[in-house]
């Protein structure tokens, strides 16, 4: 039995349509309030609501929230768009990278995960089955206490290192994976470490072929992209739009190397839209339409010149892969 869960159905991953695979909808992390990073809090529901409308004009269906819980969650926010756009949201449980640990816990996660002053100290607290069992009950009961289930598990490490704590969150996530049989993403810090994470993952007996490997284009390297696709794992390009770090002719020459490979099976893509100066209605930014409407072109023409069929590609990278990628398999 296959299926894909959204934040109040399962579904047939037949259904899931055309699927961005990382973004943020509405968070208010904490790291980043306390500092006063405006920028990185998506904190008005009713002009995120819009950018998801802007992906749905387009054709847009189905979006992965990444937003874990040490990154500001705002659950019944989230549903609430989903509900009134009627685009499919796919929640997720477990954990980001490590730096975010310092700031404080929200109150109302206190009842639910223990009377922490900090994410670090929680994490250290407790045993990795304890972590465990809460990334469970975020799957199989509901995000935050929420009647609302995630979909996907979530782990992250920090620029080319791994702490032990980020390794025992690794660690937990894995084992709630074998729990659940949820599909399992990972932040990478600048596409570091992906292949340090595979061999952690492998001694907890994790069939790669559930795993999704975010932000891989921030480490534009043929050669390493290659050791990741060849073990089965997906790697998720999802800094769509951002030229402050690489022009679009990089990434898609990227992903045009990994068909030429043999690899289109496993690739995503999305934009991981932060912050608010990426989305149209916070602050004219790109927005959620942009990928949609106007990289996907742009992917298709490079793609036929290349050679390739632009459309079946597109097809492959925004909806197949994606079906199987976020499918539970039971």
């Amino acid at each position: 039995m296959s299926f894909i869960r959204t934040l109040d159905a399962d579904i047939p991953k037949e259904e899931l349509g055309f699927t961005y695979s990382h973004e943020h909808i509405v968070c208010r992390p904490a790291y980043w309030s306390e500092r006063g990073e405006d920028d990185l809090l998506l904190d008005d529901p009713a002009k995120s609501k819009q950018d998801v409308l802007d992906f749905k004009k387009h054709g847009g269906q189905t979006i992965v929230d990444a937003t874990a819980v040490d990154y500001g969650r705002d659950v019944p926010a989230v549903h609430d768009i989903m509900e009134q756009t009627g685009v499919r949201i796919i929640g997720t449980a477990g954990f980001n990278k490590s730096f975010l640990w310092d700031a404080s816990i929200k109150e109302e996660l206190k009842p639910i995960i223990g009377n922490y002053r900090t994410y670090y100290e929680w994490i250290e607290s407790a045993t990795i089955n304890e972590l465990a069992d809460f990334v469970i009950r975020e799957v199989e009961e509901g995000l935050e206490g929420t009647p609302f289930r995630a979909g996907q598990v979530k782990f992250g490490t920090g620029y080319n290192r791994i702490t032990p704590l980020e390794e025992k969150t690794l660690r937990a996530v894995a084992r709630a994976h074998h729990e659940t049989k949820a599909p399992v993403h990972s932040h990478t810090e600048v596409g570091t470490m992906a292949l340090e994470q595979i061999e952690l993952l492998r001694s907890e007996n994790m069939d790669l072929s559930y795993l999704s490997l975010g932000h891989m284009d921030r480490n534009p390297d043929p050669y390493y992209h290659e050791q990741i696709a060849r073990t089965g794992a997906y790697l998720s390009f999802d800094g769509i739009g951002k030229i402050k770090y690489a022009p679009e002719s990089t990434r898609i020459e990227l992903i045009l190397e990994l068909v030429r490979k043999g690899y289109a099976g496993q690739i995503l893509i999305s934009g991981d839209t932060a912050r608010k100066s990426y989305y149209k209605h916070y602050d004219h930014g790109p927005g959620l339409e942009f990928i949609i409407a106007k990289w996907v072109p742009r992917f298709i023409d490079e793609a036929e010149r290349a050679g390739f069929d632009g459309q079946e590609l597109i097809r492959r990278f925004f909806v197949d892969n994606p079906a199987n990628c976020f499918a539970f398999k039971r």
